[in-house]
């Protein structure tokens, strides 16, 4: 894979807005955009030097973001512009660029639906979209020279806000993730990322699924980390939303402690989902450990119960396993009772269960001792910046391995036969664990910014 890195500290300075720790709540403020939004709420942006169309507004390679305008392009690379005649105003030019670039709106919070107009007039283009912190959201999209290539994404954006009182208290770590940066950002990657036009409305009528988890699901913010959450976008049609309130080092208790539940609750609309995976740091010692039949299940049963005074429906996620063989190639439960109690319970209230504790033992034992390294973030020293000493981490997953388990997720939903079949995209066919995609046909283009620190949690 090729690799574009950009020391992480650089992102402070594209952060769009800053924060204040008051009494434990972080709070993040915005100045509001100069630029001129509908009431219907829609935005309209023509990429290119040619003549604007009537209704949208001009992105040029001099259009960089500015907390002044509101919106903008961050790139990465040189940004070109490219003509093709014949073509209305809005398709008939745009911009690309030799390495990834970024486009960055403030919004209000909520649900976006989002029209991109893709494709290069003078080359071919291989383009992988991703959103708000690297959430996986178009594949590789192979574009030949003149086409032009319509897509529509679908993207939650979020504030740590909840009323006028109390917010999501958000770790230090957290503050400069795309996130929670209170604007819409756009990852344009891969071969020739070429963008003619985007448009962007409100949406807040589509069904959400909200996930609630640790670092084995959160949208990991920087490469080589991933998570199955944010690769699970992918396979969704842009017919219902994936919000992944989920962060590294999280348990039942803190997730509740630290107001993330009572977001999620303070958004849901009935016929929502919300998807619980814990157990990787409920079962340490300390103030949030719980025992996996009695107070685990309470903690699972009262998340449960939340959610369904707002009309929304659960589904339980049984937690990945850690990578450890036995001396035969065989997986090591070190997840103890807590798989089992999940399912115990899932079975007595009739709730929906995704084995990915099954799943993911069968995926690692498929890949063997050697080969699950490729699936996890096992690297030699010097392939980041900075980084001195191997990285070899058997709990967080590389792009690859959570690819993968997002693929097991999705699975789960086919065979539980769940409401959520109907928005699995039409190319996903079926996906056995046991025979995972190779990996050396895995493509990923990396992000621009990497963090050789691992995320909390193990």
């Amino acid at each position: 894979m090729t690799r574009i890195i950009i020391i992480w500290v650089l992102i402070l300075s594209f952060n769009v807005s800053f924060a204040t720790i008051n009494g434990g709540n972080t709070k993040i403020q915005q100045k509001q955009p100069d630029y001129q939004q509908s009431k219907a709420q829609i935005w309209k942006f023509d990429f290119g030097k040619g003549k604007v169309n009537e209704g949208f507004t001009s992105i040029t390679d001099e259009s960089l973001y500015s907390e002044k305008t509101g919106y903008g392009i961050i790139p990465f690379g040189d940004i070109k512009a490219f003509k093709q005649n014949g073509l209305e105003e809005a398709t008939n030019d745009g911009l690309s660029s030799d390495a990834p670039f970024y486009f960055q709106l403030d919004v209000p919070e909520g649900r976006y639906k989002i029209t991109l107009a893709l494709g290069n007039s003078k080359e071919e283009s291989a383009i992988t979209v991703k959103a708000e912190s690297r959430r996986l959201m178009l594949e590789n999209i192979k574009i030949n020279k003149g086409d032009i290539v319509i897509k529509t994404i679908v993207v939650d954006v979020r504030f740590p806000q909840i009323n006028d009182t109390e917010s999501i208290r958000l770790k230090s770590r957290e503050l400069p993730y795309k996130n929670w940066d209170k604007s819409l950002n756009l990852e344009f990657n891969g071969k020739n990322p070429s963008v003619r036009s985007i448009q962007i409305e409100k949406a807040d009528e589509l069904p959400v699924i909200f996930l609630a988890g640790n670092s084995t699901v959160t949208d990991q913010d920087y490469e080589p980390w991933a998570s199955w959450g944010q690769m699970f976008t992918r396979f969704l049609k842009p017919e219902i939303v994936v919000a992944n309130f989920a962060e590294s080092g999280e348990t039942l208790k803190a997730f509740r402690g630290e107001n993330r539940l009572k977001k999620i609750l303070s958004v849901m609309k009935p016929g929502d989902y919300l998807f619980i995976e814990f157990a990787h740091n409920d079962q340490k010692p300390g103030s949030s450990h719980v025992e996996p039949f009695t107070s685990y299940q309470e903690e699972l049963r009262y998340y449960m119960n939340e959610a369904k005074k707002k009309g929304g429906k659960t589904v339980f996620v049984t937690s990945t396993n850690r990578r450890k063989f036995d001396d035969e190639g065989k997986i090591v439960n070190t997840l103890e009772e807590y798989p089992d109690a999940m399912r115990q319970l899932a079975a007595k209230e009739n709730i929906p269960l995704i084995d990915l504790n099954a799943m993911s033992k069968d995926f690692y034992e498929a890949l063997g001792i050697e080969g699950s390294k490729n699936a996890f973030v096992h690297y030699p020293a010097n392939t980041f910046p900075n980084q001195e000493e191997p990285l070899a981490d058997n709990t967080h997953f590389n792009a690859y391995g959570a690819y993968e388990l997002a693929k097991c997720v999705v699975q789960g939903i086919l065979e539980q036969n769940l409401d959520l079949t109907k928005y699995v995209v039409n190319d996903f066919g079926k996906f056995n664990p046991s025979k995972p995609d190779t990996f050396k046909n895995f493509f990923w283009p990396d992000s621009p910014f990497a963090e050789i620190k691992k995320p909390d949690g193990n």
